[in-house]
């Protein structure tokens, strides 16, 4: 499971800064200074970061075994600015007390 784990954290990290970068950087530039190029860039390199994301998260949560409203905080995380470094931290903990516990679905590596 810590490879798991691993996985979600490195994501969600990324999956955060990029959305700060979208929300922070491109926006402003589109919106404020007229040009479109980098949200143009940034915005879809962060859609597709996210889905794997999710992919990641989806795969977490059901080794873990928790209930669906860990796996609705997991995904808004990648949508809300400055969430995901808050929810990596708690998932990630509450990830590793699970498996340190031996509550790990057995198809877990």
């Amino acid at each position: 499971m810590e490879a798991a784990i691993n996985r979600y954290r490195i994501l969600a990290l990324i999956v955060g800064v990029m959305l700060l970068l979208v929300v922070f950087v491109g926006m402003p530039i589109r919106y404020i200074g007229g040009n479109g190029t980098p949200s143009a860039i940034i915005s879809p390199i962060h859609g597709a970061l996210y889905i794997v994301y999710l992919a990641l998260a989806y795969d977490l949560w059901r080794k873990a075994g928790w209930p669906l409203q860990k796996m609705v905080v997991m995904v808004s995380a990648g949508l809300i600015p400055f969430l995901a470094f808050f929810v990596e931290r708690k998932i990630v903990a509450e990830a590793r007390e699970t498996a340190a516990r031996g509550n790990v679905k057995a198809d877990s590596a």
